[in-house]
């Protein structure tokens, strides 16, 4: 298992020219819409794999040049099912207080800080794909890293999605239980929706959720 701290592997993954994208997966919130009895969603399997495994697997296939995991809730179980993968990891003492904070702690890391670009993905997407992903970078270097690239489909948008250095201090200053939506929003900084599959775009928060996308509990 590797430490935040790791040298880098962007020498030889970088996604175009000089471009270097810093992939962050969160994976460290408290799963609380899946109710009692200790069902964790990215402990779900699909394909009999664990969501969180899926979804690592997913991001190192991108173009990336690392790969970084926010972990928080449960979060032995979570580095447990991620053994044998190539990734930097982060643990976030206070996932209880939100998104936010999860977010600040992947931002924190060598791997973020050094980047011309940050992709932040959510965990708990099982239909999201590397091709989806490398669409989001491929847009980003034809922007001159000067932007915000997010995935977007029928008018819906949002995560997984690139955020340019410039926005990197804002996002350290970000608290609660929200994403950088608001950022995005306020900073003035040019946005770029770029069209994926609808499917893709898919998140598991309950239980129902979950059985409906295919996939099978696990606690």
């Amino acid at each position: 298992m590797k430490a935040s701290g790791s040298p880098l592997h962007g020498a030889i993954r970088k996604a175009e020219g000089d471009v270097v994208i810093a992939l962050i997966l969160l994976a460290a919130g408290e799963a609380s819409r899946m109710g009692a009895g200790g069902l964790h969603k990215l402990l779900a399997e699909f394909d009999g794999i664990p969501l969180v495994r899926r979804s690592a697997m997913v991001a190192l296939r991108a173009r990336a040049a690392s790969v970084t995991i926010v972990t928080g809730h449960r979060h032995l179980e979570i580095t447990a099912a991620l053994e044998g993968l190539d990734l930097q990891y982060v643990h976030n003492p206070n996932y209880a207080s939100g998104m936010a904070g999860s977010m600040v702690t992947g931002f924190k890391t060598d791997q973020a800080r050094r980047a011309d670009g940050v992709l932040v993905m959510n965990a708990d997407m099982p239909r999201i794909t590397s091709g989806d992903l490398d669409a989001l970078i491929a847009a980003f270097c034809d922007a001159k890293c000067d932007a915000v690239v997010r995935a977007a489909a029928y008018g819906r948008w949002g995560n997984p999605a690139v955020l340019p250095r410039s926005l990197y201090r804002s996002v350290l200053r970000l608290q609660g239980d929200v994403g950088a939506r608001h950022l995005i929003e306020t900073s003035g900084t040019p946005v770029i929706d770029v069209p994926i599959d609808e499917r893709s775009l898919l998140d598991v928060d309950t239980p129902e959720a979950i059985l409906a996308a295919g996939g099978v509990l696990r606690v």
